[in-house]
């Protein structure tokens, strides 16, 4: 039997990195909200005091990127006004321009040279999906989020009153044959208040949290590793600086499925990077939940300004018949950027609900179901 383990990792809203994705989201959410033509392109970083907001944006909204901005920071919870890094007390930056005219005469149907929407860049894109859960998702990475989320939910809640935003977490998985078997090694890293006691830290992981949210996952035997260094207090963009798109693989699959190295956030859905990304989990869904494949991969590629993409491959690992998965493929599933954004109805303020603990697995999400009719051509 093939045995093996691997480990994935995932980070709270509270990050730095993913607190700049949200604010990146909600930049697009504001824009989706007034406007739906709007074409974004938004990157955000943050360091101590400051938020800068660089980026392309083409849209008829009125947006007040300050209330925005301080709006987002609040929901995360970084509130508290003696540290750098808070809703209140925060700089703002603005470096926002319109699109380029040339990516635009590309992605409008109007002005593209093959007469539809077309890919708002060169890319490649891929999307998975596996049996091993309900969710159709990798484990580790799946276990990993709830970790996380369960972090930020008590936090928010009030249930520990020692917790603060930025959190990590990693769950490794040992396989035999592909299937997952057990957890083999859990590490949580929290920030905390700086009088909390590490031992009332470990004791809340390993009694409440961990039992709670892994359920049956969760093990007393395998290794938990909680604050590895001895103490976190120093977190968030107070000690960290963050920047758009550098949690790729932690808003994917966890490493397990491949990634083109496009990020998402910040993007409206003329960028394929984002669009087809979700659409190709979409697809890779349908095939799985098809019988086709136990587990089944996607990579889509375009040329910026053209509809068609330039190749499609479906990859069932052994589990399936390519051929026959790929036949499927061709033949329900339109990858035209403008078919992808009907098929998903991505015109629509959606996009802050994606930004933390994964944009896959997730429920309510419409690349998350197995409702095929939407897409079908």
């Amino acid at each position: 039997m093939s045995q093996f383990t691997f480990s994935s990792e995932s980070v709270s809203e509270g990050h730095p990195d993913k607190v700049c994705d949200y604010i990146s989201d909600s930049v697009l959410d504001a824009c989706f909200a007034q406007d739906p033509t709007s074409r974004v392109a938004c990157e955000t970083l943050v360091k101590s005091n400051h938020v800068v907001l660089a980026g392309e944006i083409t849209t008829n909204a009125v947006l007040d990127y300050d209330t925005i901005v301080r709006q987002a920071v609040k929901e995360i919870g970084y509130t508290d006004t003696s540290e750098p890094f808070c809703d209140t007390t925060l700089k703002l930056v603005s470096l926002i321009t319109t699109q380029s005219n040339e990516i635009s005469q590309g992605v409008t149907a109007a002005t593209s040279q093959s007469g539809d929407q077309g890919a708002g860049d060169q890319g490649i894109m891929f999307g998975y999906a596996t049996d091993e859960s309900d969710e159709m998702m990798p484990l580790p990475i799946l276990l990993a989020h709830k970790l996380t989320y369960g972090l930020a939910q008590d936090r928010k809640a009030g249930k520990v009153d020692f917790l603060r935003p930025d959190s990590k977490s990693q769950v490794s998985v040992a396989y035999e044959d592909y299937q997952p078997k057990a957890v083999s090694a859990v590490v949580v890293s929290t920030q905390h208040t700086p009088a909390a006691d590490q031992r009332l830290i470990a004791e809340y992981v390993r009694e409440d949290l961990g039992p709670r949210v892994l359920g049956q996952w969760w093990s007393t035997t395998a290794p938990l590793y909680v604050n590895p260094t001895g103490s976190f207090t120093h977190g968030g963009p107070s000690a960290d600086a963050g920047v758009t798109g550098r949690k790729i693989i932690v808003d994917t699959y966890g490493g397990w499925g491949r990634h083109g190295g496009g990020a998402f956030s910040g993007k409206d859905p003329s960028k394929v990077d984002r669009s087809s990304a979700y659409f190709c989990r979409y697809v890779a869904r349908q095939v799985v939940s098809a019988g086709l494949a136990r587990r089944a991969e996607l990579q889509v590629a375009y040329a910026i300004g053209l509809a068609q993409p330039v190749s499609i491959k479906v990859d069932t690992f052994g589990t399936g018949d390519d051929c026959a998965a790929a036949d499927f493929v061709r033949t329900n599933f339109d990858f035209r950027p403008r078919a992808i954004i009907e098929a998903l109805d991505m015109l629509r303020p959606i996009y802050r609900q994606t930004t933390n603990y994964g944009h896959f697995g997730r429920p309510g999400l419409p690349w998350e179901t197995t409702t095929m009719a939407v897409a079908a051509k």
